[in-house]
């Protein structure tokens, strides 16, 4: 079910108004009417996948209790045995192909003609997400930080709620877990911030990142016949059109979790306003990071053992967040590209210069140096979503050279784009609305007549979901696709 239709506008006060006033009186009830309604969420995508969800939750459900054990040698057995079915999920269903043809490759080079048996069928939605949860969930255990759930319910609950099942962001047991086992009683001013946070992260998705992926896919699939200024906008308009769509799921999940009396983990922090690669990293995807950080980055030394060590790390740590994304090498080149872009900062040991304080945090505007560094990190994001957007490393190689050969060698190079104005007209209100709740992405401040632009959008909203459902073209959100 996506959170941008007609169906899920429906699906979610029947569960609020069951979730408040007819399962209140017992948590287990309400928690059991979120599993299952997770999973009738889940399910509506798909039902043959849900069997292979519960198979995994149930796994690490198991695992939990066996990892606890006071017996080392046999908690580091089952912790092991943990991350290979947890891997193996992910290998089968997200990478089998994908080395099954490299090993193709590979012996053709060698002259051997071999014809590997490949895997036909969608990618279960979500599978990034929901084995990270129990894999973190699994290793907190290990590491002591966590006992095991007694109730099935519960840990159900933590893997699948609904809100963040199939794109994040991705939670920790030690926060999530605590509000799901203890009596949740309905907060008002949570549910009024949740609810303008859906409508925002909706107006971020269906108007401003869909009406650009309009302009985005017809310059990607053409840029052959395009000028180097309409690639450069391409590039910049996906750059919003990505943040919008995925940063606006993440306040829909936010937003949505509020209404059931929890809060989730901030995943985004207005990282285009970053100014460094450092920064864009702590603001971009902050579960995902993080993720990679506590459970891989640190285990392996960290920066703790040298600084040949930490640039190992670094470049493991960002060669496997972009392998994470997809199974493709252009997935592997621009987390590669990041990598490249975040070891100065790692040698000179100012990648946390930017660690406290969103950017203009006592001013109305940034200052001239702030603006040049938010321009230039931009710019070297912009570049490396090229890598990311384009189908294969060919399609982004000839994208950029034909940016590069207009630069040197066309004429009338700006203001070319008959796009231009709208793609500006669609970035304009992300951009004013970001900065304008830069310092806490969760308070979407009050203001007089605040009412006339929240009913506003909404009225936009859902004649675009209309729309969109007259057409049968709903958009789906890009990370359903990781």
């Amino acid at each position: 079910m996506l959170f941008n239709s007609i169906e899920y506008i429906l699906f979610l006060p029947i569960v609020f108004v069951l979730y408040w006033f007819i399962f209140n009186k017992r948590l287990t009830v309400q928690n059991t009417l979120i599993l299952v309604s997770s999973y009738f969420f889940y399910g509506w995508w798909s039902w043959k996948f849900m069997i292979l969800l519960l198979l995994s939750t149930t796994l690490d459900y198991l695992y939990g209790f066996w990892v606890a054990s006071p017996n080392k040698k046999r908690a580091k057995l089952f912790l092991w045995l943990s991350i290979l079915n947890n891997l193996g999920i992910l290998g089968i269903f997200k990478y089998y192909n994908f080395f099954a043809l490299q090993f193709q490759i590979g012996f053709e080079t060698l002259g051997l003609h071999i014809s590997p048996i490949l895997l036909h069928y969608a990618l279960p939605v979500g599978i990034s997400f929901y084995t990270f949860h129990g894999m973190s969930y699994v290793f907190d255990i290990y590491r002591g930080n966590l006992k095991p759930v007694k109730s099935f319910v519960d840990y159900a609950v933590f893997v699948s709620f609904f809100p963040l099942l199939v794109a994040g962001p991705i939670e920790r047991a030690n926060h999530l877990l605590p509000q799901i086992q203890r009596i949740r009683a309905f907060n008002y001013t949570q549910a009024v911030q949740g609810c303008k946070l859906i409508i925002w992260g909706l107006f971020k998705k269906v108007i401003i990142a869909d009406g650009l992926a309009e302009y985005v896919d017809y310059i990607f699939n053409n840029y052959q016949d395009q000028n180097a200024n309409t690639l450069i906008i391409g590039a910049i308009a996906f750059s919003f059109q990505i943040y919008g769509d995925f940063s606006g799921y993440s306040d829909i999940a936010l937003g949505t979790a509020k209404l059931f009396g929890f809060e989730l983990l901030s995943n985004f922090k207005f990282p285009y306003f970053s100014r460094d690669i450092a920064e864009f990293w702590r603001r971009w995807h902050i579960s995902l990071s993080s993720w990679f950080r506590d459970y891989l980055y640190i285990p392996l030394g960290g920066s703790k053992n040298g600084k040949l060590t930490a640039i190992r790390n670094t470049f493991i740590i960002f060669l496997i967040s972009g392998f994470w994304h997809g199974a493709s090498w252009n997935f592997i080149i621009w987390g590669a590209i990041h990598a490249v872009g975040f070891l100065p900062l790692l040698i000179m040991n100012v990648n946390r210069k930017f660690s406290n304080e969103v950017v203009a945090h006592d001013s109305i505007l940034p200052s001239f140096k702030e603006l040049l560094q938010i321009l230039s990190t931009f710019t070297f994001v912009s570049f490396a979503w090229i890598f990311f957007r384009a189908e294969n490393i060919s399609t982004a190689k000839g994208y950029i050279s034909k940016i590069g050969y207009g630069i040197l060698y066309e004429q009338s190079l700006f203001f070319t784009l008959p796009y231009i104005k709208k793609c500006i007209f669609l970035i304009l209100p992300l951009i004013i609305g970001d900065w304008w709740f830069r310092r806490n992405e969760r308070d979407l401040k009050n203001f007089k007549y605040q009412i006339v632009l929240w009913v506003f959008l909404s009225y936009l909203i859902f004649n675009k979901i209309v729309e969109s459902k007259q057409k049968d073209e709903n958009q789906t959100f890009i990370y359903f696709q990781f």
